[in-house]
Protein backbone atom coordinates (compact mmCIF):
# COMPACT_ATOMS: atom_id res chain seq x y z
CA UNK A 1 0.00 0.00 0.00
CA UNK A 2 2.71 2.52 0.95
CA UNK A 3 4.40 1.65 -2.67
CA UNK A 4 1.00 2.46 -4.46
CA UNK A 5 0.57 5.49 -2.22
CA UNK A 6 4.21 6.77 -3.66
CA UNK A 7 3.38 5.86 -6.94
CA UNK A 8 0.35 7.93 -7.07
CA UNK A 9 2.28 10.88 -5.54
CA UNK A 10 4.99 10.75 -8.21
CA UNK A 11 2.22 10.59 -11.07
CA UNK A 12 0.82 13.74 -9.30
CA UNK A 13 4.37 15.87 -9.37
CA UNK A 14 5.14 14.96 -12.53
CA UNK A 15 1.88 14.54 -13.94
CA UNK A 16 1.42 18.31 -15.81
CA UNK A 17 5.04 18.83 -14.96
CA UNK A 18 7.72 19.41 -17.56
CA UNK A 19 7.39 21.85 -21.03
CA UNK A 20 5.53 22.92 -23.09
CA UNK A 21 3.36 23.47 -20.20
CA UNK A 22 -0.02 23.96 -20.48
CA UNK A 23 -2.32 27.20 -20.64
CA UNK A 24 -4.05 27.99 -17.85
CA UNK A 25 -7.64 29.27 -19.10
CA UNK A 26 -10.56 31.04 -17.55
CA UNK A 27 -13.16 29.80 -20.63
CA UNK A 28 -16.93 30.25 -20.22
CA UNK A 29 -19.06 27.19 -20.68
CA UNK A 30 -21.48 29.71 -22.80
CA UNK A 31 -18.75 30.84 -25.19
CA UNK A 32 -19.87 29.74 -28.69
CA UNK A 33 -17.68 26.94 -30.24
CA UNK A 34 -16.82 27.87 -33.53
CA UNK A 35 -13.44 26.47 -34.66
CA UNK A 36 -12.88 22.32 -34.64
CA UNK A 37 -9.89 20.81 -33.99
CA UNK A 38 -9.39 17.28 -35.15
CA UNK A 39 -7.28 14.33 -33.58
CA UNK A 40 -5.94 11.42 -35.64
CA UNK A 41 -4.72 8.05 -34.41
CA UNK A 42 -1.23 6.99 -35.63
CA UNK A 43 -1.88 3.55 -33.62
CA UNK A 44 1.09 4.17 -31.03
CA UNK A 45 0.63 8.14 -30.88
CA UNK A 46 -1.67 10.83 -31.74
CA UNK A 47 -1.59 14.07 -33.87
CA UNK A 48 -3.28 17.08 -33.92
CA UNK A 49 -5.20 18.73 -36.58
CA UNK A 50 -5.97 22.72 -36.86
CA UNK A 51 -6.94 24.60 -39.61
CA UNK A 52 -3.60 26.17 -40.87
CA UNK A 53 -5.51 29.93 -40.64
CA UNK A 54 -5.66 29.58 -37.03
CA UNK A 55 -2.75 28.95 -36.29
CA UNK A 56 -0.56 31.02 -39.06
CA UNK A 57 -1.27 34.45 -36.89
CA UNK A 58 0.38 32.98 -34.03
CA UNK A 59 3.50 31.20 -35.87
CA UNK A 60 3.80 33.10 -39.34
CA UNK A 61 7.06 30.55 -39.84
CA UNK A 62 4.77 27.82 -40.90
CA UNK A 63 3.00 29.34 -43.36
CA UNK A 64 6.26 30.81 -45.07
CA UNK A 65 7.13 27.01 -44.74
CA UNK A 66 3.96 25.82 -46.02
CA UNK A 67 2.01 28.61 -47.87
CA UNK A 68 -0.74 25.82 -49.23
CA UNK A 69 -1.79 24.42 -46.50
CA UNK A 70 -5.62 24.49 -45.16
CA UNK A 71 -4.73 22.39 -42.04
CA UNK A 72 -1.44 21.09 -40.07
CA UNK A 73 -1.03 17.70 -38.23
CA UNK A 74 1.50 18.44 -35.61
CA UNK A 75 2.95 16.22 -32.74
CA UNK A 76 5.98 16.41 -30.55
CA UNK A 77 8.14 13.27 -29.26
CA UNK A 78 12.13 12.65 -28.57
CA UNK A 79 14.44 13.80 -31.65
CA UNK A 80 15.90 10.86 -31.85
CA UNK A 81 12.79 8.48 -31.46
CA UNK A 82 10.35 10.91 -33.94
CA UNK A 83 13.31 11.12 -36.39
CA UNK A 84 14.92 7.26 -36.54
CA UNK A 85 14.72 6.09 -39.66
CA UNK A 86 14.44 2.54 -38.05
CA UNK A 87 12.95 1.98 -34.71
CA UNK A 88 14.54 -0.31 -32.01
CA UNK A 89 14.97 -1.20 -28.86
CA UNK A 90 17.46 0.82 -28.06
CA UNK A 91 15.92 4.18 -29.84
CA UNK A 92 13.00 3.90 -27.29
CA UNK A 93 14.64 3.06 -24.15
CA UNK A 94 16.85 6.24 -24.54
CA UNK A 95 14.15 8.47 -25.75
CA UNK A 96 12.45 7.18 -22.48
CA UNK A 97 15.51 7.30 -19.90
CA UNK A 98 17.68 9.73 -21.64
CA UNK A 99 15.88 11.92 -24.39
CA UNK A 100 18.53 14.61 -25.50
CA UNK A 101 15.16 17.06 -26.73
CA UNK A 102 12.18 16.88 -28.46
CA UNK A 103 11.02 18.00 -32.15
CA UNK A 104 7.99 19.49 -33.56
CA UNK A 105 6.66 17.30 -37.07
CA UNK A 106 4.26 19.36 -39.10
CA UNK A 107 2.50 17.64 -41.93
CA UNK A 108 0.60 20.43 -44.06
CA UNK A 109 -2.77 18.83 -45.22
CA UNK A 110 -4.01 20.58 -48.82
CA UNK A 111 -7.75 18.78 -47.48
CA UNK A 112 -9.41 17.85 -44.65
CA UNK A 113 -7.88 15.26 -42.08
CA UNK A 114 -10.70 13.15 -42.66
CA UNK A 115 -10.13 12.75 -45.96
CA UNK A 116 -6.23 12.75 -45.66
CA UNK A 117 -5.93 10.18 -42.67
CA UNK A 118 -9.19 8.08 -44.79
CA UNK A 119 -7.59 4.48 -43.34
CA UNK A 120 -6.91 6.24 -39.55
CA UNK A 121 -8.64 6.71 -36.80
CA UNK A 122 -9.79 10.54 -36.70
CA UNK A 123 -12.04 12.45 -34.45
CA UNK A 124 -13.31 15.96 -33.99
CA UNK A 125 -14.32 18.34 -31.12
CA UNK A 126 -15.07 22.33 -31.05
CA UNK A 127 -13.19 24.63 -29.57
CA UNK A 128 -14.38 28.75 -28.42
CA UNK A 129 -12.54 32.01 -29.85
CA UNK A 130 -10.77 31.73 -26.40
CA UNK A 131 -9.78 27.87 -26.69
CA UNK A 132 -8.57 28.58 -29.96
CA UNK A 133 -6.17 31.34 -28.85
CA UNK A 134 -5.23 29.21 -26.05
CA UNK A 135 -4.37 26.35 -28.35
CA UNK A 136 -2.44 28.35 -30.29
CA UNK A 137 -0.38 30.02 -27.67
CA UNK A 138 0.47 26.16 -26.17
CA UNK A 139 1.45 24.75 -29.54
CA UNK A 140 3.58 28.15 -29.96
CA UNK A 141 5.25 27.61 -26.68
CA UNK A 142 5.68 23.73 -28.28
CA UNK A 143 8.57 25.53 -30.63
CA UNK A 144 12.19 26.62 -29.67
CA UNK A 145 13.54 29.37 -31.17
CA UNK A 146 16.27 30.85 -32.29
CA UNK A 147 17.75 34.65 -30.85
CA UNK A 148 15.74 36.16 -33.49
CA UNK A 149 12.65 34.30 -32.60
CA UNK A 150 12.93 31.90 -35.97
CA UNK A 151 12.06 28.66 -35.33
CA UNK A 152 14.85 26.03 -35.78
CA UNK A 153 14.63 23.56 -39.31
CA UNK A 154 15.32 20.59 -39.15
CA UNK A 155 15.26 17.30 -41.10
CA UNK A 156 12.63 17.09 -43.28
CA UNK A 157 9.44 15.11 -42.06
CA UNK A 158 7.73 11.62 -42.21
CA UNK A 159 5.35 11.74 -44.49
CA UNK A 160 3.64 14.27 -47.08
CA UNK A 161 4.68 18.04 -47.33
CA UNK A 162 6.31 17.64 -43.62
CA UNK A 163 9.01 19.12 -41.55
CA UNK A 164 10.58 18.85 -38.08
CA UNK A 165 11.49 21.52 -35.47
CA UNK A 166 13.55 21.76 -32.62
CA UNK A 167 11.08 21.09 -29.90
CA UNK A 168 10.95 22.98 -26.48
CA UNK A 169 11.22 20.43 -23.13
CA UNK A 170 12.05 16.66 -22.76
CA UNK A 171 10.18 13.21 -23.69
CA UNK A 172 10.16 10.90 -20.76
CA UNK A 173 7.69 7.98 -19.58
CA UNK A 174 5.54 10.54 -17.94
CA UNK A 175 5.45 13.48 -20.51
CA UNK A 176 5.08 11.78 -23.82
CA UNK A 177 3.30 12.51 -27.04
CA UNK A 178 0.31 11.79 -26.31
CA UNK A 179 0.20 13.87 -23.33
CA UNK A 180 1.45 16.30 -25.37
CA UNK A 181 -1.89 16.58 -27.42
CA UNK A 182 -3.64 16.01 -23.76
CA UNK A 183 -2.27 18.81 -22.09
CA UNK A 184 -3.24 20.95 -25.50
CA UNK A 185 -6.68 20.10 -25.12
CA UNK A 186 -6.74 21.05 -21.86
CA UNK A 187 -5.37 24.43 -22.40
CA UNK A 188 -8.06 24.55 -25.44
CA UNK A 189 -10.98 24.01 -22.63
CA UNK A 190 -11.89 20.68 -22.99
CA UNK A 191 -12.02 18.95 -19.08
CA UNK A 192 -9.31 16.09 -19.41
CA UNK A 193 -6.43 15.53 -16.70
CA UNK A 194 -3.37 14.99 -19.02
CA UNK A 195 -1.67 13.08 -16.15
CA UNK A 196 -2.48 9.45 -17.03
CA UNK A 197 -3.01 10.57 -20.88
CA UNK A 198 0.07 8.45 -21.43
CA UNK A 199 -1.20 5.94 -24.69
CA UNK A 200 -3.10 6.83 -27.89
CA UNK A 201 -6.10 4.97 -26.84
CA UNK A 202 -6.65 6.88 -23.55
CA UNK A 203 -6.47 9.85 -25.68
CA UNK A 204 -8.95 9.22 -28.37
CA UNK A 205 -11.53 7.45 -26.06
CA UNK A 206 -11.72 10.53 -24.11
CA UNK A 207 -12.23 12.93 -27.14
CA UNK A 208 -15.11 10.40 -28.35
CA UNK A 209 -16.36 10.63 -24.98
CA UNK A 210 -16.26 14.46 -24.68
CA UNK A 211 -16.29 16.07 -28.15
CA UNK A 212 -18.81 19.46 -28.41
CA UNK A 213 -20.53 19.84 -31.73
CA UNK A 214 -19.78 23.24 -33.31
CA UNK A 215 -22.36 26.16 -33.79
CA UNK A 216 -20.91 27.01 -36.77
CA UNK A 217 -19.45 24.42 -39.55
CA UNK A 218 -15.89 24.76 -40.78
Amino acid sequence: MKAAGLLIVFLALYGCSGKPYGIDTNITADSALTNRVYVVSHGWHVGLVIAAEDLNLSIPGLKERFPEAEYYELGWGDEGFYQAREITAGVTLRAIVWSRGTVMHVVALPVSPVEYFAGSEVVDTCLSAEGTDALNRYLSNSFARETANNLVELERGIYGDSQFYRGEGRYHLLNTSNKWVAKALQSAGMEIAPTFRLTAGSVMGHVVENRSDCALKR
